[in-house]
């Protein structure tokens, strides 16, 4: 083979100041260039009478680290007001979910309740005539059953003292051996749930025939008022 074929090497060379693989700082090869003393850095490395070593320069706290101790308690104070306030807000919610949530629970109970009650009517008044038996007594029964499930009870018997806002009256008559008025006859059974009127009771309203007097005044009451 000809010189002429050969190829040209390529020759790199580690100018790197620290060795890769152990980490130490590489002493230069031949004397330093002229200008530079030995043991200094070479040119445009070297400090500038100007600079201040790393180590003398102050250190910069990092941002945030010396704010002053006021303003981090104020800080603290502001977030754990905005804690309280969204727990406060977040506990309001939930009640007020919770309060929704059983109030329509009971308006669709009552809803349920009150169609059922033309057909309790027709029980009670097979009931009355002696025809509650056999199978319809089954079904009069689950009926009964499910009002009793939904917390509604039936009230309304001869004898009540008559209540307006819990008895319809239909009828009046009068008698001397009641002393108030009176239901003396339920022709309707009423309903309520808790505290809540469903229906009312329909009801005969028998008063007394003499109403009681009106308390008279006694003769000091009358001395006072003819003195003044």
């Amino acid at each position: 083979m000809s010189t002429g074929d050969e190829q040209p090497r390529v020759v790199i060379r580690d100018k790197r100041r620290i060795d890769p693989t152990t980490g130490a700082v590489r002493t230069p090869a031949g004397p330093p260039p002229a200008g530079v003393r030995p043991g200094t850095d070479l040119p445009g490395e070297q400090m500038s009478e100007h600079d201040t070593p790393v180590a003398d320069q102050p250190a910069t706290a990092p941002s945030g680290d010396g704010a002053p101790a006021g303003d981090l308690a104020q800080q603290l104070a502001e977030r754990t007001e905005d804690l309280q306030r969204v727990t406060a807000e977040y506990a309001n919610y939930r009640r007020r979910i919770d309060r929704d949530r059983s109030a329509v629970v009971d308006q669709a109970a009552e809803r349920f309740a009150t169609q059922l009650f033309p057909i309790v009517d027709d029980i009670e008044r097979a009931r009355d005539h002696g025809d509650l038996t056999g199978a319809f007594k089954l079904v009069a029964d689950r009926i009964l059953g499910l009002l009793d499930g939904l917390g509604v009870e039936a009230f309304g018997v001869a004898g009540d003292p008559f209540d307006p806002s819990l008895h319809e009256a239909v009828m009046h008559d009068t008698s001397a051996d009641v002393d108030v008025p009176t239901a003396t006859t339920v022709l309707r059974q009423g309903y309520r749930r808790g505290d809540r009127v469903l229906r009312t009771a329909m009801v005969a309203v028998t008063e007394p025939e003499s109403p009681a007097a009106a308390p008279q005044p006694q003769d000091g009451d009358d001395a006072g008022q003819a003195a003044g």
